[in-house]
């Protein structure tokens, strides 16, 4: 993969594109094109992705038509939860040396509030104070709940929280008095094998093709591509930020090739692409980066603000030899071009509806931080030495399946004499792994810096959090 020097996390979904140009068929064959959308493993109720223990990925859907459940949820938590920690707060503070005081103070134990950040629904500042020795993060917050899919959204807003699980992983990839980590990748990779079976399985079948013969060829297609590789490095792969990557890359291109319907607005790649401008053998690859331009720094470099909604979408084309090697194609294609900057401007809207991309954006947020902290030393000027945090052994976050394979994504789509048959397979996530200083905002009028000096640290014993 190429390095790029700026984008703070980067994740990589490819989707492989085969396509077969008939021969016009006889008019008694031809057969409305909607009559024959056929979307294979159709996925408009994914709910998220589940990884077994063998490390299978597979999506996964949750039925709650009337949101009955969802409503049994959210008053089970407004019961169990207290009235102070319920309530949405604009702006919540968490001290991180004062949380994991308590938590160490309980030998460990992880209250239900510790778990979540009192319910902070995003971080969007970081506050050094170096007379207390206290490191804050502080953003909007309220109540949350688990939703029927497993997932821990607020109880007004239905927006992930952000988790602490996840903010440890953040805290150990920049961790104090060492090198922050430099690559952070998954990747869900077809093998050279599988592209080559592909190929042949393709040059079987020859340029004649009539709509009976759909789903022998979305089958063909799915076996000969055969399971394909997951790859992570960087971060822990058995741990719960992993698995958001996973999920958030490999949905977009669910999305993409017209396996999942959006909750939002949303042309996807193939209702977009015209068969006659795609190659029969062409690798299209889509893949986020962070708005690179997302952090406000006073000037005494003690307080930040994490500005924008932090994630677009680009796109690259690829070409697939028929040894089934990968090479840059150096062209551009408009379907592919119009679906990244459609997805890019609808993101907002998706992270509303659809919270696994809010939870990306929450992982990006935490690892612009955790950055930006390491690189200002707040660590030394909190005198924060990460002992507890840092630790696996004393805070075990890895503790998720592995993903090690996932199936080929298969549908097929007619229109007219034209099959087309996108692929979907891959997903890969590369970080760089700096904050580059021509990136960073200046606070011009003053207004971070002026939210930290009124924002008071004035904690009781066993206290860690406050609106």
């Amino acid at each position: 993969m190429r390095w790029q020097t700026r984008p703070l996390l980067k994740a990589l979904a490819v989707v492989a594109v085969a396509l077969l140009v008939l021969r016009p068929l006889p008019a008694a064959a031809q057969v409305n094109q909607n009559q024959n959308r056929n979307l294979d493993q159709n996925t408009s109720g994914v709910a998220g992705i589940v990884v077994d223990a063998q490390g299978i990925v597979e999506t996964k859907a949750v039925v709650d038509p009337n949101g009955q459940l969802m409503r049994q949820q959210i008053q089970a938590a407004r019961q169990s939860l207290s009235r102070d920690v319920q309530t949405f707060s604009k702006l919540r503070k968490v001290s991180l040396t004062a949380l994991e005081r308590a938590i160490r103070q309980k030998n460990g134990v992880v209250t239900e509030e510790m778990k979540y950040l009192a319910g902070l629904l995003r971080v969007r500042y970081v506050f050094l104070y170096p007379e207390s020795g206290d490191l804050v993060i502080a953003g909007p917050a309220e109540g949350w709940a688990t939703d029927p899919s497993g997932r821990v959204v607020g109880i007004t807003t239905g927006r992930p929280v952000v988790q602490l699980q996840d903010l440890v992983v953040a805290l150990r990839m920049f961790p104090p008095g060492t090198k922050g980590t430099e690559l952070i990748s998954c990747s869900i990779d077809p093998t050279p094998e599988g592209l080559a079976a592909m190929q042949r399985f393709l040059r079987s079948i020859g340029s004649q093709a009539t709509p009976a013969q759909t789903q022998f060829i979305v089958d063909g297609l799915r076996t000969s591509l055969g399971l394909q590789a997951v790859t992570i490095s960087g971060v822990p792969p058995t741990t719960h930020f992993a698995q958001v990557m996973v999920e958030a890359d490999y949905r977009m291109k669910l999305i993409g090739i017209g396996l999942e319907r959006p909750p939002v607005k949303l042309v996807s790649f193939v209702e977009r692409v015209n068969p006659a401008q795609v190659s029969r053998n062409a690798l299209f690859r889509w893949f986020f980066t962070p708005d690179y331009q997302c952090v406000r720094q006073s000037e005494d470099q003690l307080a930040v603000e994490l500005v924008g909604d932090g994630v677009k979408l680009v796109g690259e084309d690829e070409l697939v030899s028929a040894s089934g090697q990968r090479q840059t194609s150096g062209k551009s294609n408009r379907a592919s071009e119009a679906f990244v900057v459609s997805f890019t401007k609808r993101y907002p809207e998706l992270a509303e509806r659809s919270p696994v991309y809010a939870e990306l954006r929450n992982l990006i947020d935490l690892t612009v931080a955790c950055a930006y902290m390491q690189k200002a030393d707040f660590y030394g000027k909190a005198r924060w030495k990460l002992e507890f945090f840092g630790s696996e052994k004393e805070f075990p976050v890895e503790t998720y399946h592995a993903p090690k394979m996932v199936g080929s994504a298969v549908a097929a789509i007619w229109r007219g004499n034209r099959l087309m048959t996108p692929i979907g397979g891959g997903v890969h996530i590369e970080p760089a792994v700096a904050i580059q200083s021509n990136n960073l905002l200046s606070d011009d009028h003053g207004e971070v810096a002026k939210l930290r000096s009124q924002t008071k640290v004035e904690l009781r014993k066993g206290q860690w959090w406050w609106d």
